[in-house]
């Protein structure tokens, strides 16, 4: 049998397929303007709320923020303490889409930080994604995979609004949890974050903290806080800190290399 000759490619050249190439022209990279992104996962008494508080007075530098509060005025029991000043937003039903509603408000408001207190609610808590795919289901004869067609788009669209906030976010998350044998005695310890599977790649930092009040940095684009382990967090000292200088410096510019002459201009 004859084999046939390879394949020959006349496409055109991607300029034409696609429009002119100057729309997808590149720029230096540049941290400039960009806020943090950071989540907070732990059990219960693990310090989340307190913790978060300091690090949004620190981010804030003194000046009032934002808490979108789902945990019953938990945060409200801090107020004044070492000086951290915040106005709240009791939440008590947990649509995804209220909480893009929310942080449009405090955009509006000009909060410079919001915390989100805790974002596990709007996971699994009284009309979190959860809930509304059990709702679509129904619609769809009880399957809860159809029901995930609606369920999707809004949990992407609650991510979406957090990343496109324009000051800093910060948000707590309850941890599953489980029991385990350390040195023979039980221990409660905490698992993944109550939220959709992989929630923390939407984060700059990614902390957990654990029953003793001690602080875990699981992933990290400051470099200065990467694996990091505190005892007894300072927020705004320890983790506001670092990441503000982290965003506040630029690289340093590099001399562009001289450009090298084609042989026949030599």
């Amino acid at each position: 049998m004859n084999q046939l000759p390879p394949p020959v490619r006349t496409g055109r050249p991607a300029a034409e397929q696609n429009g002119s190439a100057a729309q997808f022209a590149f720029s230096p990279a540049s941290k400039a303007g960009r806020k943090a992104r950071l989540s907070i996962q732990g059990l219960s008494g693990s310090g989340k709320t307190w913790t978060g508080l300091g690090i949004c007075h620190g981010l804030s530098e003194g000046r009032r923020f934002a808490v979108i509060d789902t945990e019953k005025g938990a945060a409200s029991l801090y107020a004044g303490i070492g000086g951290i000043q915040f106005d709240t937003l009791a939440m008590d039903r947990y649509d995804p889409r209220d909480l893009a509603r929310a942080l449009d408000a405090a955009a509006q408001a000009g909060y410079p930080t919001v915390f989100v207190d805790s974002l596990s609610h709007f996971w699994k808590g009284t009309d979190g994604t959860l809930d509304q795919v059990e709702k679509a289901s129904s619609r769809y004869g009880g399957n809860k995979f159809a029901g995930w067609k609606d369920g999707t788009p809004m949990q992407n669209d609650m991510v979406a609004a957090i990343l496109a906030y324009p000051g800093h976010v910060v948000a707590s998350m309850r941890s599953y949890t489980e029991w385990v044998l350390e040195s023979g005695k039980p221990k409660q310890v905490g698992t993944r974050p109550e939220q959709r599977k992989g929630i923390e790649y939407e984060f700059d930092v990614a902390v957990a903290m654990d029953i003793d009040n001690t602080l875990e940095v699981l992933k990290s684009r400051c470099p200065a806080l990467n694996r990091k382990v505190i005892q007894r967090p300072q927020g705004a000292r320890d983790i506001a800190g670092p990441l503000l200088t982290w965003l506040n410096t630029e690289p340093e510019a590099q001399p562009q290399p001289a450009a090298t002459p084609a042989p026949d201009q030599q």
